[in-house]
């Protein structure tokens, strides 16, 4: 198991800067932030742009892996974002995940648009596709329903080199059957949040039924299972993963049994969502991580 934190950008530089750094000390693999223009779930606080904010903590750290969780269509075109991706994944020397998702309501909305859910779909799927051809090829055209490209030129190509294929990492964010689909077609990760239930139990059953309709996708799509690195975010259950060790422990313990490689969790806060302690994190870290990596 490989464990990533998530820092909310909520937080001016200099008090987000030393959470960047300790995310590393402590050991995470990966650490990820929220790219909206507003979140929901902090609709009044001070919010920071998720790719400036990952290329500060690339400067600041040496090893971890640095994601968005998740980039969408709602705030990005595909040829602007092979830009900045390009750039993230030069400044943090091969580092950089791009998680990307259909993206929400209230971003869209702020955004002035009203698709419908399968207008939004059908968009994240175009976006997709074009953005894992901007980062695979060069001399990149498309016309498509809701973007264009027109012979974009995409040098230097990523710094992990293009010449057997490789490009930066996508982890597609996906619960329905469609994205899914493309999670396994397009995706080297597939990542969820599971859905919204009222009890721990039945937020569990349905990572077991989404987990399963993954393993139906590789199936059918004739993929290795162990070519698709599944990651968790543990904090959309009613219970925060971060509650005690012992609740992490268990979070953990029940991701690995439905198949996932990698879980999430999110810095504690003083209040919710995600509130918690920071003695709790460094206990998770210390004695925890290590014995089930």
């Amino acid at each position: 198991m490989r464990f990533g934190l998530t820092i909310l950008p909520e937080h001016t530089w200099p008090a987000a800067e030393p959470l960047w750094r300790e995310a590393e000390a402590l050991g995470f693999d990966h650490a990820w932030t929220f790219d909206h223009v507003t979140w929901g779930g902090l609709p009044d606080s001070p919010w920071f742009a998720a790719l400036p904010t990952l290329a500060a903590a690339a400067a600041v750290t040496d090893r971890i892996a640095l994601g968005t969780f998740v980039t969408s269509p709602n705030n990005h075109h595909p040829v602007q974002l092979m830009r900045e991706v390009l750039a993230l994944d030069d400044i943090s020397r091969g580092r950089f995940l791009l998680g990307i998702g259909s993206g929400g309501d209230l971003d869209s909305r702020i955004m002035g648009e009203d698709l419908p859910l399968k207008a939004r779909v059908d968009r994240f799927h175009e976006f997709t596709e074009l953005l894992d051809r901007l980062l695979r090829d060069d001399h990149v055209s498309a016309e498509g329903r809701y973007y264009t490209a027109r012979d974009v030129r995409t040098l230097p190509g990523p710094v992990r080199g293009t010449a057997d294929g490789n490009r930066v990492p996508l982890v597609i964010a996906a619960n329905g059957p469609r994205s899914i689909r493309l999670a396994v077609e397009r995706g080297d990760g597939w990542m969820t949040y599971g859905g919204t239930a009222d009890t721990d139990d039945a937020w569990w059953a349905l990572l077991a039924d989404l987990s399963s309709r993954v393993d139906g996708a590789l199936d059918a799509s004739g993929r290795a299972p162990e070519s698709l690195t599944r990651y968790l975010n543990l904090d959309s259950a009613p219970t925060f993963s971060l509650t005690s060790a012992a609740a992490f422990e268990d979070a953990v313990g029940r991701a690995a049994a439905l198949g996932f490689t990698d879980v999430i969790t999110h810095w504690p806060r003083a209040d919710e969502p995600y509130q918690g302690t920071r003695d709790v994190l460094e206990l998770v870290a210390s004695d925890v991580m290590p014995g089930l990596r």
